[in-house]
């Protein structure tokens, strides 16, 4: 991480359930290792899984597994590599798992144990994004308290904008504070930082490494939400291996 970055770990919350939370930690994670850093991505969410759909192999032992069944092992057991062609890497840490466990997933214990998984990742990478849904079980509360930054990712809607107050709320509630509002889908007053729709596949590969405009948005979002500076230029390559990204 350079010196002009600020923290480590950013939780990204789901104002309301379908904001887009998966595919910008996906993207963001993509963005910043086109840059050549480190990033591991974790998923707090639980009930939809959505993390273990942009990857392939035998996700074993899962997220819940290592607050649970596999608490002792190592973090990099869990972690699985996004098969991108940049200098850095995406490394991921889904939930796949079964109702039991993750029911068992969701107590205090194992919240406290999140943090601890939290922390090593942040030991071991430049980045740390936590894919966070609406603020309102064990593992949410803690993602947004092992987090340097919090990010509150809300579709640009009316019905987005009534849920980034209530999000504010129980971020309040549980000691923490959100400190941008990324809008996905459009534009909203008070995002920071926007990320338009795009045309691809929910789980398609990132297109931030091959769409400019949404390069631009995701890198926007970086600077909001760890001081990124990721250069986004229009030009015939792909990457520019000093200084940032050069899209298509």
């Amino acid at each position: 991480m350079s010196d002009g970055d600020a923290g480590t770990v950013a939780a990204l919350v789901g104002a309301t359930g379908g904001a887009g939370t998966t595919r910008l930690s996906v993207e963001l994670g993509a963005l910043l290792a086109a840059d050549g850093r480190s990033v591991a991505v974790l998923d707090a969410a639980f009930a939809t899984q959505g993390l273990s759909d942009y990857l392939s192999g035998r996700l074993d032992p899962d997220l819940t597994a290592l607050l649970t069944d596999r608490r002792e092992a190592a973090l990099e057991d869990g972690l699985v590599d996004l098969p991108l062609d940049v200098d850095g890497r995406v490394a991921c840490c889904p939930a796949a798992a079964p109702f039991k466990r993750l029911a068992r997933a969701k107590s205090a214990a194992a919240a406290q144990r999140f943090e601890s998984r939290v922390a090593a990742a942040a030991d071991g990478f430049d980045h740390v994004v936590v894919d966070t849904p609406p603020v309102a079980s064990n593992q949410s509360v803690a993602a947004v308290n092992a987090a340097d930054r919090v990010a509150v990712v809300t579709p640009a809607t009316t019905r987005g904008r009534d849920a980034v107050q209530r999000i504010r709320g129980r971020l309040d509630d549980v000691g923490s504070a959100a400190d941008a509002v990324v809008a996905t889908r459009g534009d909203l007053e008070v995002a920071d930082a926007t990320v338009s729709e795009t045309a691809a596949a929910v789980t398609a590969a990132p297109t931030c490494l091959e769409e400019s405009s949404v390069a631009t948005a995701v890198a926007d979002v970086a600077a909001v939400v760890f001081d990124a500076d990721l250069s986004v230029e229009e030009g015939a390559g792909l990457f520019d291996s000093v200084g940032g990204f050069v899209s298509r």
